[in-house]
């Protein structure tokens, strides 16, 4: 089995030790919900008829989660805000009766601070999502809520991306009225999932140690993971990587796919991962390697079984060890990608 290498003196080191630390933050983010119901009390009070997410990288895959857990818990339309539309164009919706969740873990991006400055003019309730509770996001949003991750020292995001996803779970469980009990033993839950998997990520990473193709692919709450998967491979391993929803896959995507291709599919519990079982089928037909991440023991890598629209907070962990192991053997430094900075200012 791999080593841990020593955080500041090895390559992938600090973002091996913020991959193992992500229990222990997952549970004491699951044990303080206090700022998240006071928060939730103040959207009820508000009542919006429309969610937007602002967001970019990790981040916005963090938004699509919560995208898909306002549409379907809420009721509510959801939709990510353009941010060009206000930095570059100069737009000015009306967004009264607009709840406008911004995600950054920096809090840092100039465009996301404009847009929910913005947003807060034209009459949008704000809530910034972040690791940094006094950054210029957290100044211009209403209300914060302080993922506490604390400070991440690799580029690659991994404990702030899970952290983000918890905090948007607890926040629209809060909003309905009701925590799922899974929340409870979350830390748990993670810990026996970085276990388990140990030597199913050294095997997927011998199995993908010569791949140059890979396809990530889910339908639902999952869709999540497999974008942020995509962005792991490519931003440490400097992998081509494409991300789709399943469905999307079969709709052209798919005449791509050949023996030549690594397909890694989230097969969990729930509508969305039962939906995958005919693409998997068609991409294993071309001849596509596969690896599944599910709750069966018969799949790649496991995931405990839990509540579908909690999984991704879970099925994440072994993806971002995996990505730390290739980018290990392929001898990179996944802390310190070429070209990449902690935080990416746009605008």
């Amino acid at each position: 089995m791999t080593t841990t290498p020593v955080p500041g003196t090895e390559p992938g080191g600090w973002m091996a030790r913020e991959i193992a630390e992500q229990p222990q933050v997952l549970d004491a983010l699951a044990r303080d919900r206090s700022a998240v119901a006071r928060i939730a009390e103040h959207v009820r009070r508000f009542r919006p008829r429309f969610v937007l997410f602002a967001a970019r990288g990790s981040s916005g895959h963090a938004a699509l989660y919560g995208k898909y857990l306002v549409e379907v818990q809420l009721g509510l339309p959801a939709g990510a805000v353009s941010p060009s539309t206000t930095t570059l164009y100069g737009a000015d919706p009306d967004l009264r009766d607009v709840l406008l969740v911004a995600v950054s873990q920096s809090g840092g991006s100039p465009d996301l601070v404009e847009v929910t400055e913005s947003a807060r003019r034209r009459g949008a309730l704000t809530v910034a999502v972040t690791n940094t509770a006094d950054s210029p996001l957290g100044s211009a949003a209403e209300h914060v809520l302080d993922i506490g991750a604390g400070p991440e020292r690799a580029v690659a995001a991994t404990k702030t991306y899970t952290a983000s996803l918890l905090a948007l779970s607890l926040l629209v469980s809060e909003i309905r009225g009701g925590v799922s009990p899974d929340v409870d033993r979350i830390g748990e839950l993670a810990q026996r999932c970085l276990d388990d998997n140990a030597e199913r990520v050294d095997a997927a990473a011998h199995r993908l140690r010569f791949a140059e193709r890979i396809v990530t692919t889910a339908r639902g709450y999952s869709l999540a993971s497999a974008a942020e998967t995509g962005l792991k491979l490519a931003e440490t391993s400097y992998l081509v990587t494409r991300s789709y929803s399943g469905a999307d896959l079969l709709h052209g995507p798919i005449a791509a796919v050949g023996s030549d291709t690594v397909v890694l599919a989230f097969c969990g519990g729930g509508p969305g991962g039962t939906t995958m079982s005919d693409v998997l089928d068609q991409v294993s037909r071309r001849g596509a390697d596969v690896l599944r991440v599910g709750p069966l023991p018969t799949h790649d890598l496991v995931v405990p079984a839990l509540d579908e629209d909690l999984a991704p907070v879970l099925e994440i962990l072994p993806l971002q060890r995996l990505a730390w192991r290739l980018a290990v053997a392929r001898g990179l430094n996944p802390d310190q990608p070429a070209g990449l900075r902690k935080t990416t200012e746009t605008r």
